[in-house]
C-alpha cells in the first residue's frame, strides 16, 4: 500500500515538472541576453535612412526589409530586440563601438569591420548594379572607364572596395542615397553603384525616370548580415541560429512587400497608369538586353582569357594578372613571385609520338598544375610547352617550395601510354622598383640555368637566394638555389 502511494506521488511530481517545462533555448536566451535596455531587451542600431532596407521613424520604430527579417530572428531565437534611434549611419557605427548598441542590424562584411565586429550568415543577398543616365552606354568593363565620376554614400563597404579595385575612377562621396541618385540624374556624376533593390525602389518612388541600370559588377553582391560586437560571442550564436531558420521564400516575400511603387499624384489612375507604363517598359527592356549582353560579354571575356587547348589562362590574361599583382605588391609592400616552367625535351615527344599525343601531355600537365597550386595562384600557358605560375603573397622561398612540389609531382606521374615527363623550373621574386619585363627576364634566366645544369630541377634567381654561393661565382645560394635531379 505504501509503495503504491509512493509511486502515485512520484508520477504526480513528474507531471508537474512537465507542465512547468519551458523551451530551454528560450530560457537561456532570456537569461543570457536580457541585459541591454530598461525593459531587458537587446539594444541594436540600424541605418536610419536606407529605404527600402531600413529606416527609423520619428517615434523610434524600425521599418523596412531588415526590420521584418530581424523580427523573424527575434521570434525564432527567443531574443527581445529594441532599436536605438541614431542621427545617421555614422552615429550608428559609433554607438556600437562605444557600447550603446550591441549589434548592427544590416550591413556588408568588410576586412575593416571584421576588426571589431563578428558577423552572422547572410540575412539578405542583393546584387549591386551600375545606375547611369539614359544617354550613357552600357557598361561591360568598369576598369575601362578611367576618369569618369562615381558618386557613393559615405561610409559604405562599396566605397572601400571601389577605391581599391578601380583606382582610376573619381569617387565623390555624399551623405545619402537620394543625393547620389540626384547627382547622376542632374549630370553632376556619371554613375552610382547601388544595390538592385535600392536602385529600383529609388528610381520608381523618386521619379528619376531619366536613369537606367547600365550594368553590374560580378562579385560585388551585397551579402547583408547582422554585425555583432566581438565581445558578444553568445549573442552572435543566438542571432545566427535565428538567421538560419529563415527560408528563401520568406526573404523573397518580405522584399516584395517593400519594393513596390507608391506614388501620390493628383492625376487620375488611368493617366497615371499610362505614364508609368512607358518607364516600366523601358526598364524591363533594358534589363532584358543587359542580361543578354552580359551573358555574351562573359562568354567573350572567358574566351579572350583562356588557352583553348589546356583551359588555363592564356598569355594575354597572364600579362594582365601579373601587372595587377606587381602593382598591388608595390603599393602595399607585399611579396610576389613567379615560376616559369618548360617541359623537358618536349619537341622529341611531338616528333616521336605525334602532336595529338603531345597535346594530351599538355592537357594532363595543366590538370596536375591546377591541383598542386594554392587557390590564390594563377597558372597559364606562356607559349608552346612553357607555362607561367603567378604566386601573390609568396616570397621566393615559398615559390621555390611550390615549384619543387610540382616538379616531383610531374616526375612521378604516369602520362598517357606510360610516358614519363619532367620539367625545368625558374623562380624569381619581385624586388623594389622591378618592372614586369625585368622580373620575367630573371625567371627566364633561372629556367635556362636549370636546363643547362641537366633539366628536371628548380633554380631560384641567384639574387633572391640567401647566401651559399661562392662570392662572385654567379651561382645561387645553397639553401634555395636549385634541386638536384634525384637518382633513378
Amino acid at each position: 500500500m505504501a509503495d503504491s502511494m509512493s509511486g502515485r506521488a512520484v508520477r504526480r511530481l513528474l507531471q508537474c515538472l512537465a507542465v512547468l517545462a519551458v523551451p530551454v533555448h528560450l530560457l537561456i536566451a532570456a537569461t543570457a541576453y536580457g541585459a541591454g535596455s530598461a525593459d531587458g531587451s537587446v539594444t541594436y542600431c540600424a541605418d536610419p535612412d536606407w529605404a527600402p532596407y531600413e529606416t527609423i521613424t520619428a517615434d523610434g520604430r524600425h521599418q523596412g526589409i531588415a526590420a521584418d527579417l530581424l523580427a523573424l530572428v527575434s521570434e525564432r531565437s527567443g531574443l527581445a530586440l529594441s532599436p536605438l534611434p541614431t542621427r545617421d549611419w555614422e552615429d550608428s557605427l559609433a554607438a556600437v563601438r562605444d557600447g550603446r548598441c550591441r549589434f548592427l542590424s544590416f550591413l556588408n562584411r568588410t576586412p575593416k569591420r571584421e576588426e571589431w565586429l563578428a558577423f552572422t550568415e547572410p540575412l539578405f543577398v542583393d546584387p549591386n548594379v551600375l545606375v547611369t543616365r539614359e544617354s550613357h552606354d552600357f557598361i561591360a568593363d568598369l576598369a575601362g572607364l578611367g576618369g569618369e565620376t562615381m558618386v557613393l554614400p559615405k561610409g559604405t563597404s562599396t566605397e572601400e572596395r571601389v577605391r581599391r579595385d578601380f583606382p582610376d575612377l573619381r569617387i565623390v562621396v555624399v551623405d545619402s542615397e537620394a543625393e547620389a541618385f540626384a547627382m547622376v540624374s542632374h549630370g553632376k556624376a556619371d554613375m552610382t553603384l547601388r544595390s538592385l533593390t535600392v536602385a529600383v525602389f529609388t528610381i520608381k518612388t523618386a521619379g528619376w525616370f531619366n536613369l537606367k541600370v547600365a550594368g553590374h559588377l560580378p562579385g560585388y553582391e551585397n551579402l547583408l548580415r547582422i554585425g555583432v560586437r566581438r565581445d558578444e560571442p553568445e549573442l552572435l550564436a543566438a542571432l545566427d541560429r535565428g538567421v538560419r531558420t529563415i527560408s528563401a521564400a520568406e526573404r523573397t516575400a518580405i522584399a516584395n512587400r517593400h519594393v513596390a511603387i507608391q506614388v501620390q499624384s493628383p492625376l487620375d489612375p488611368w493617366t497615371l497608369a499610362k505614364l508609368l507604363a512607358i518607364p516600366a517598359a523601358v526598364i524591363l527592356t533594358s534589363l532584358f538586353w543587359i542580361v543578354k549582353l552580359m551573358r555574351v560579354n562573359e562568354r567573350l571575356r572567358v574566351q579572350s582569357r583562356t588557352d583553348v587547348l589546356t583551359g588555363l589562362a592564356n598569355r594575354s590574361h597572364l600579362n594582365d594578372v601579373c601587372r595587377a599583382e606587381m602593382e598591388r605588391a608595390a603599393r602595399y609592400g607585399r611579396p610576389f613571385s613567379i615560376i616559369l616552367i618548360d617541359l623537358d625535351h618536349f619537341k622529341q615527344v611531338n616528333d616521336r609520338y605525334g602532336h595529338v599525343f603531345g597535346d594530351r601531355v599538355l592537357i594532363e600537365f595543366a590538370a596536375l598544375a591546377r591541383q598542386a597550386l594554392r587557390g590564390t595562384d594563377t597558372v597559364g600557358r606562356w607559349g608552346g610547352e612553357e607555362f607561367l605560375i603567378l604566386c601573390p603573397e609568396a616570397g621566393p622561398e615559398a615559390a621555390f617550395a611550390l615549384a619543387e612540389r610540382l616538379r616531383r609531382t610531374i616526375r612521378g606521374y604516369d602520362f598517357s601510354n606510360g610516358h614519363r615527363q619532367t620539367g625545368s623550373f625558374g623562380v624569381a621574386g619581385v624586388r623594389d622598383g622591378d618592372s614586369m619585363d625585368r622580373l620575367l627576364i630573371r625567371a627566364d634566366n633561372a629556367l635556362y640555368r636549370a636546363k643547362d645544369e641537366g633539366r628536371d630541377r628548380v633554380v631560384l634567381d641567384s639574387d633572391d637566394s640567401d647566401g651559399g654561393g661562392g662570392e662572385g661565382d654567379g651561382r645561387p645560394g645553397r639553401a634555395f638555389s636549385r634541386t638536384a635531379c634525384p637518382a633513378d
